[in-house]
């Protein structure tokens, strides 16, 4: 099937024509009758298999023309990058069309953004944060929603936005056609279907737990972190990595790779992470995207809203303890019909997580032999360094049999009970003889 069989319009088949986009993926092919016929739906889709287009191409070919500029599909998205990404497909795909688009997102001037959605657009992408955050001030009327899509719904209900994604769909029109695209049907994103959902259908491509077909996944197992430095270093200066997309678990852990690697590849190399500013982080995907980067280290949290194509090699440097990210880590390499590469680091450690992954997949990821050239190195990092603990020693406590008195008897003196003596009695004990006040004068 391709794109002209479908009933998608001239402008939308043109604005396909100019990518090169000819033949839809499974999970296009599958949702675009159901969304046209105006059912909700929920789409479970792995990263790579084109979903945003999937929603996008129906929904814009239902949109029409109105005076009142008035957000008419609303894209809800967990993150900034995955928002701007959002964007761009949709202005790639409305080259031909009248439709403006808006993408708001946190970790800039919200005042900026204010002005923006109250001059009106007809596609809004947002993150949950900020338009929960914007409608609070009044200025973004959604009366005229006719479609929601929920992109990424596990990893927004990791991030904890349930109580805003609520909120906003208690605020839109009843009358609206949802839309879920999730990698994952958890019991928390099963729940929020049965509450918001009508009846949606179920439509299923690549289901979460299936490898790519056009990767080609190895794994290495290396006895401590700096020896899995030793390793990168010899992996990223081979012919054909060409542009490879880096994961660490942590960003202090993305941050230390970055220090050990840049001196060797200087203005080749970059990192994202949640702690980087929105400018640095949308600067650096940017040059990696142009190839002005060759390699980019990410974090998991960042990973899905980084759509770039012809991504040679991912190199997990650790083993997800979450099974799931690390299909949407490979997910990122073999796109678009072209082969691809998955490499993974594993300690002793690491066991337990690569049964969990390899269980998942229901297939085992081929160890590779350690290259000869490799140094294995004895220095451990501080956390692989076995602590030693003190033996504790357990006194025990006397019995209370054989406890004598807590305190020493008081003194006389200190007694508190109270005899009550004459004034002589007194001056004796004091003088140890009577004391008489002298004569009486006559």
């Amino acid at each position: 099937m391709n794109f002209s069989d479908l009933n998608l319009s001239t402008p939308l088949l043109n604005a396909l024509d100019d990518q090169g986009i000819t033949t839809p993926t499974l999970i296009q092919e599958r949702a675009f009758s159901p969304i046209m016929s105006g059912k909700d739906l929920v789409g479970v889709a792995q990263t790579g298999t084109g979903k945003t287009l999937a929603y996008l191409l129906p929904c814009l070919r239902q949109w029409k023309f109105q005076k009142d500029k008035a957000p008419q599909i609303l894209i809800i998205v967990p993150t900034r990058e995955l928002v701007m990404q959002v964007v761009g497909e949709v202005e790639k795909l409305t080259t031909y069309m009248n439709a403006t688009v808006l993408g708001i997102y946190g970790g800039t001037n919200i005042k900026t953004q204010t002005k923006a959605v109250y001059a009106g657009c007809d596609v809004l992408v947002a993150t949950p944060g900020r338009l929960f955050d914007i409608m609070v001030l009044g200025v973004l009327k959604l009366k005229s929603i006719k479609k929601l899509v929920v992109d990424e719904m596990d990893e927004m209900l990791n991030l904890g936005f349930r109580p805003q994604i609520i909120s906003i769909l208690d605020i839109l029109p009843q009358k609206r056609q949802n839309l879920l695209f999730s990698a994952t049907l958890t019991e928390d994103v099963e729940s929020f279907i049965n509450e918001y959902f009508y009846t949606p259908d179920k439509i299923e491509a690549a289901p979460s737990g299936t490898p790519l077909k056009d990767i080609v996944q190895s794994c290495y197992e290396l006895p401590n972190f700096y020896t899995k430095v030793n390793l990168l270093k010899l992996l990223i200066t081979e012919e054909g990595f060409d542009k490879v997309l880096i994961f660490a678990a942590t960003k202090k852990l993305a941050d230390q790779l970055f220090e050990e690697v840049e001196d060797i590849f200087p203005d080749e190399i970059g990192v994202i992470h949640s702690n980087k500013s929105q400018n640095n982080r949308f600067k650096t995907v940017d040059k990696f995207h142009t190839g002005e980067y060759r390699i980019l280290i990410a974090t998991d949290i960042v990973a899905r809203g980084v759509d770039i194509s012809e991504v040679t090699h991912v190199i997990n440097f650790d083993v997800p303890e979450v099974p799931e990210n690390y299909i949407h880590r490979i997910g990122r390499t073999g796109r678009a019909d072209k082969k691809g590469n998955a490499i993974l680091f594993t300690t002793a450690k690491d066991a337990g997580n690569l049964v969990n992954i390899e269980g998942m997949m229901k297939q085992t990821i081929a160890l590779v032999s350690l290259p000869e050239e490799l140094e294995i190195s004895e220095m451990l990092a501080a956390d692989e360094i076995p602590q030693i603990s003190e033996k504790e020693i357990n006194v025990k406590a006397p019995k209370k049999e054989d406890v004598g008195s807590a305190f020493h008897e008081k003194l006389e003196k200190n007694l508190k009970t109270r005899i009550k003596i004459t004034r002589n009695q007194a001056m004796k004990k004091k003088y140890k003889r009577p004391k008489t006040r002298g004569q009486k004068r006559k």
